[in-house]
């Protein structure tokens, strides 16, 4: 089966044992750095013991793990619970994370996730950023956590992002690459991945829905991916191509993602990143999937943009040899073939990893798969352990 047959990334500095990636999971498992008081709530955490365990449990020998999305600054996190790379104590954390999945012979990435507009001023003592001030446009959807001090949910319409200007573009870009210098030299990454998908800032940039920009950075196509590019390159130049993946959803929906000219748009993008760098990897979400629809509704938009019949054969073909990776429902079920197909090179698991720290060998062996549990997956939770390290392992 060729989901163990091994796979060369990071332009051959790298070889994967298997092709059974752990996807990046938030799960909201990291320590407060002080308890929520009145009028101080905590806004920043760090990688403690459990989260420790959680990677190691899933760490296998020559097996890529995908962190969580790691924000570079307090302003990008969107969620509670989520360990950052921008203070001592975070760097510490991580580093302990990254050094015991090396001692399982895993290989381990930093994925870098810029919020943007998906996120409140209570979580981050800042107003939300984004291309353009676009508010959300759902009156009634909510933040994903009641914040510390509100007694009910509270609503992103309430909260409308405030617009980047230039020079706070070339901040934030900036911000990107120190985190991405601290994970590949001081923590011990062995590489990273950006999230330019899912609607967060850098997918904001690409959304005609959200970016009404008139300048260098919005109005076409082109324009709308310059953030992008300028943040690869950027990227590219000071920890090496080599080390540097991105993770891509051209079709998705999440976080009022509606762009026109999806083709147009990340055909372009991908052509320009394709011509400009050796990336180790790229990583794609597959168009069916989606985080919040079912797939019939997901169907129906698909089929209302003209792309009833669409696949990801197209960034395929413009990616050639860079390996090319699949998330979105992949388990037991449907991975046989797939890597045989010549469609992908390896196959990104989250769900199933949630509940299976072994899965890779229980994929290996043909064992049944632990159901999961989507009421644990995102925290924090009084007992954090429970759904996340208490899972069993094959006798």
């Amino acid at each position: 089966m060729s989901l163990f047959h091994p796979l060369p990334i990071a332009n051959g500095r790298i070889l994967l044992r298997h092709r059974i990636v752990h996807a990046p999971l938030t799960r909201n498992r990291g320590v407060p750095v002080h308890p929520d008081a009145p009028g101080s709530p905590n806004r920043i955490w760090y990688p403690g013991d459990l989260m420790v365990e959680y990677y190691s449990q899933r760490a296998t020998e020559g097996g890529l793990i995908i962190s969580e999305g790691i924000p570079p600054s307090l302003e990008s996190n969107g969620m509670p619970g989520v360990p950052g790379l921008f203070t001592p104590q975070q760097i510490k954390g991580w580093k302990r994370v990254v050094e015991a999945v090396h001692a399982r012979g895993g290989i381990i990435y930093c994925q870098l996730w810029h919020a943007g507009r998906a996120t409140i001023p209570q979580m981050t003592g800042s107003p939300a950023v984004c291309p353009s001030a676009t508010p959300w446009d759902n009156p009634t959807e909510c933040y994903s956590h009641i914040p510390v001090g509100e007694t009910q949910p509270v609503r992103y319409a309430d909260y409308p992002p405030v617009a980047l200007t230039k020079k706070d573009i070339q901040r934030v870009i900036q911000e990107y690459v120190d985190a991405a210098v601290t994970a590949m030299e001081i923590v011990g990454f062995d590489g990273v991945e950006v999230h330019a998908g899912n609607g967060y800032l850098p997918e904001q940039f690409l959304s005609s829905n959200i970016n009404t920009r008139t300048d260098e950075y919005g109005g076409s196509p082109e324009r709308r991916a310059r953030f992008v590019l300028e943040l690869m390159g950027a990227l590219a130049r000071r920890i090496g191509e080599d080390n540097l993946a991105i993770r891509l959803s051209p079709f998705g929906l999440f976080n009022q993602a509606r762009s026109l000219q999806r083709m147009q748009t990340w055909t372009y993008l991908c052509t320009q990143l394709n011509n400009a760098h050796r990336l180790s990897y790229v990583s794609f979400i597959e168009p069916r999937y989606e985080q919040i629809f079912t797939s019939e509704e997901k169907d129906n938009y698909l089929a209302a943009s003209g792309l009833r019949d669409i696949t990801l054969a197209p960034f395929r073909a413009i990616w050639g040899d860079t390996p090319f990776f699949s998330a979105g429902g992949w388990d037991a079920a449907n991975s046989a073939g797939v890597i045989e197909s010549g469609r992908y090179d390896a196959l990104l698991y989250g769900r199933y990893f949630t509940s299976n720290p072994d899965l890779v060998e229980r994929l290996r062996r043909g064992s049944p798969l632990a159901p999961y549990d989507r009421t644990r997956f995102y925290g924090p939770f009084e007992d954090n352990a429970v759904g996340y390290t208490d899972y069993s392992f094959l006798e």
